[in-house]
Formats: C-alpha cells, structure tokens, sequence
C-alpha cells in the first residue's frame, strides 16, 4: 500500500515525511499509543486540522486511498491484531498519565492556541481552569474527550419540548450529507448513489420499516462534544452494537478518484444502527450506550457516547413519518458544510405543524 502512493505525495496530510514501509508505520504506532494526542493547528494547512487528535490516522491516510490497504483493512485478522493496539492505546488515555497533554503548554490542549480555536471552553464545558495540576480536573484523556456541557448549555427550546413533531441534532457535529428514499440495497460504492439500509443496518428485521426513508449524516471531530443524546422521545425498541473495520476506506475515495484521496472523509456510514446510528469513522472510537432496551426516554436526554476518536452518526427516518430536513442543515456547494449544535431542531414531520 505504500509503493501505491502517487509519488507527489511525499508528505503526509499533516506536512510530516510519509511513512514508507510497514516496518517504519510500526515503530510509529509504537510511539503513538504510549502517548496521549497532542494538540496541533495550522492556519495554512486546514487539512492538517482535521487530523487533531488522530495521529494513526496521519500515518494511514495516504495508504487508505490504495487498494492494497483497502485489501488488508477488511481482512479480519488484520482488524483483530488492530483491536489489540487500540486496547491498549484505550487502557492508557483512559489513565491519569495520558492528562500530559491537558495543560497549558503550546501544543497541549489548554494552550494558547487551542484556546483560540476552543473559545469559552471553561463556560461551555463542565471543568475547572483554577486547577492546581493545570489538568481541569479532568483525571484523563478519556475523560476530557466526554466532557459534559456546563448546565444551561445546548438546552432545546422551552416551547419546543413537548412538540413531538420536531426531531432534534443527536451530536455536536458536521453535516455530512442528507439523503431521501433510501433503497435497501444499492450500488453502495458507487459515489452519488443513495444509502444502503441493509448495509447500514447489518441486515437487521428493521431494514424494511425504513426503506423509503431519509436519513441524515454527520461526522464529529475530537474536538467536538461526544456524548448522544435522543433525537426524539419514545422507547428505546433494540440496541446494537456491530463490529466494524478499522481504516478500511471506500474505493471512491481512492487516488482513482478524480478528487484524489479526500483526508477528511475517511469511511462511509454503513456501520451499525437503527433511527439513531453512531459509528466510530476510522481511530479507536469506542460506542458506549447508557440506555437498554425498554428504556422511556425524552428527547435530549443521553443515551450513549464515542471513546477516544473520530466518529459519525446518522438520524434514519422511516417513510411515513414524511420527514422535512430544515434547509439550513443540508450541505451546500457554495456554503459547504454547517456546523451544528446537539439538541438543535433540524426537522419536522411534514404533516404536523413545526410550531
């Protein structure tokens, strides 16, 4: 996979040297995982930005645009020996140690300039900057990944939470897309093509109560807020939670493709999910649910969070809940992708009255 990148390609997408063999990615990742992320920001390289905080993923994301990489990443024993790395990695940032990196020093995360890029921090977000360690009391890296929302925070508007015809933003995310009449089994890696709903449902008995439906998709950086919370309020019919791939990168998004490698769109959504669907996108992420089947829940209430890395979530609707996504949510060529908060109304059953 790594003879396959294009020889301009002499930089990783951060500006570092590309790695070039297995045997140098290796030593890499053994650096990597005894380590906590730290914080990077580069005015010049937006790119660059994106990776914050996923330092494996800087390493591979020239090599997920080749198809040998897409051959070793969906092979299963190659995920299992993954699997083992990131438990590790996992056991670590959920350590006192890994809060190294929760300082004020400048590339760490409380430095100057996260603090530019993550303003109001102390206001927004439950910690405390009087700390005597400089950590915010945050006890790991793990724990300020699911930091939790000052109350009075990202709260749905008073007339709006009884309205059962609104359904609100379960992540603090990027829109990534907005599809209508999902199939339930399509020409999934065929770029434009709708959403698979066998696929992004794992072949579940649901599949059928939402083919026709629309589904909306977001992606969350890590320095997004990561806990879900429910997008409207019901019973909590079935959970579950199905294994994935790490790194395995669609083969639209290869160096085949005319755009070349798109850094900042790594896998496609058709991991698991029913309704409300959160995958991890390509790191370490882990899906922690805190509901069960049975539970009643209100809309804005948590009912899960991502561990450790990048991740993205879909909302599915089914087809007669004749589904309006406000406009404002749906990503535009000249306006790109809007940036919005959890607990936000995005939509409304069309044949209910919003308000």
């Amino acid at each position: 996979m790594f003879t396959q990148i294009p020889p301009d390609h002499e930089d990783d997408p951060t500006g570092q040297p590309q790695v070039e063999n297995y045997m140098s990615m290796l030593n890499l990742f053994d650096v990597i995982i005894s380590e906590a992320p730290a914080w990077h920001y580069d005015p010049e390289n937006p790119t660059a930005n994106t990776l914050v905080g996923f330092p494996i993923n800087a390493v591979l994301d020239w090599p997920m645009g080749t198809d040998a990489e897409y051959a070793m990443f969906i092979n299963h024993a190659v995920n299992a020996q993954f699997k083992k790395m990131f438990d590790v990695w996992s056991s670590y940032l959920a350590s006192y140690a890994s809060t190294e990196v929760l300082s004020d020093r400048d590339n760490w995360w409380f430095g100057p300039s996260a603090t530019e890029q993550l303003p109001d921090f102390a206001s927004t977000f439950v910690c405390d900057p009087d700390d005597p360690s400089g950590h915010y009391r945050f006890t790991s890296w793990d724990h300020f990944f699911t930091r939790l929302f000052q109350t009075g925070q990202r709260e749905i508007a008073p007339e709006l939470v009884d309205n059962d015809a609104i359904a609100h933003r379960a992540c603090e995310s990027t829109v990534y897309r907005v599809a209508y009449d999902v199939q339930p089994r399509d020409q999934f890696w065929v770029k434009g093509q709708p959403y698979s709903v066998v696929h992004m449902l794992n072949n579940d008995p649901y599949v059928p109560a939402f083919v026709g439906g629309a589904i909306f998709q977001a992606f969350l950086s890590a320095t997004k807020y990561h806990r879900w919370h429910r997008p409207v309020t019901g019973v909590i019919v079935k959970t579950v939670q199905v294994p994935g791939t790490y790194y395995a990168e669609s083969p639209t998004e290869s160096f085949e493709d005319d755009k070349g490698a798109d850094p900042s769109r790594s896998s496609p959504p058709w991991l698991p999910g029913a309704l409300s669907s959160f995958a991890r996108k390509t790191l370490v992420s882990t899906c922690q649910m805190t509901v069960k089947e049975g539970d009643t829940v209100v809309k804005g209430q948590e009912i899960g969070m991502f561990h450790f890395g990048g991740s993205t979530h879909c909302l599915l609707f089914r087809p007669e809940t004749n589904i309006q996504i406000d406009d404002q949510y749906i990503p535009k060529s000249d306006t790109g992708s809007p940036e919005v908060h959890v607990k936000a109304a995005i939509a409304w059953d069309g044949d209910k009255p919003y308000k």
